[in-house]
């Protein structure tokens, strides 16, 4: 008789019965949701509060000299500027996934790419927003023609590009030079994708059940 399997390493999905549920603020861009619910049936209701995040999509965009795109953008809840990936958010109804990733890349960086893949998926903050992220690795980078660019506004009107080798960017990570999350985590994924020849890089399409619109209600 063998050893039991080791089951599949993997968060799994776990919507719970509310008893209550109110939208305590609504903001400009995010909502302030308090919910009210028990761990199992009869147990004592807990109460949290936590951000309704539309969910969003960062980019790390890869050259054929394998240097990675880093934008600059102040971040005031930090007071910080900071290196990031093009990235934004999912708040247009009914938008497929990539084509909101190759609308924030081509609106922050002017590149379009033609080959897309998922480097993966993550939660900024699950103690207190419902925001997922996916990331994507982009390859087979064209610019966007001059007359058809975004124009950037507000803090993304300040935006600097840097291309950076991958080995570099990732030792910045390491170094603790680098804190934007989807930055460090995109970097260090694709490093790793890397080292294994890109072959468990996923479907640009493949499922995202922990996306909010994918979750139960």
């Amino acid at each position: 008789m063998g050893a039991p399997e080791t089951p599949l390493l993997a968060d799994v999905p776990r919507p719970l019965p509310l008893h209550a549920s109110a939208t305590v603020y609504r903001g400009r861009i995010w909502d302030v949701v308090s919910d009210t619910f028990s761990l199992a049936p009869g147990g004592e209701p807990l109460t949290r509060d936590y951000i309704a995040h539309p969910g969003a999509v960062a980019v790390v965009a890869l050259n054929d000299r394998d240097q990675v795109l880093l934008l600059d953008q102040y971040r005031h809840p930090v007071q910080m500027q900071l290196w990031e990936v093009p990235a934004g958010l999912l708040d247009v109804e009914g938008e497929d996934f990539v084509a909101g990733a190759a609308r924030e890349l081509a609106e922050e960086a002017d590149l379009v790419a033609a080959d897309w893949n998922v480097l993966c998926d993550f939660f900024t903050s699950p103690g207190s927003s419902s925001e997922a992220i996916r990331i994507y690795l982009a390859r087979g980078l064209s610019a966007v023609p001059e007359a058809q660019r975004h124009v950037r506004t507000d803090e993304e009107a300040e935006m600097s590009h840097r291309w950076v080798d991958l080995d570099d960017a990732v030792a910045a990570v390491l170094a603790g030079r680098l804190h934007n999350p989807s930055a460090v985590v995109g970097l260090l994924a694709l490093s790793a994708a890397r080292a294994g020849g890109y072959s468990a890089l996923r479907d640009a399409h493949a499922p995202w059940p922990a996306h909010p619109s994918q979750r139960q209600q």
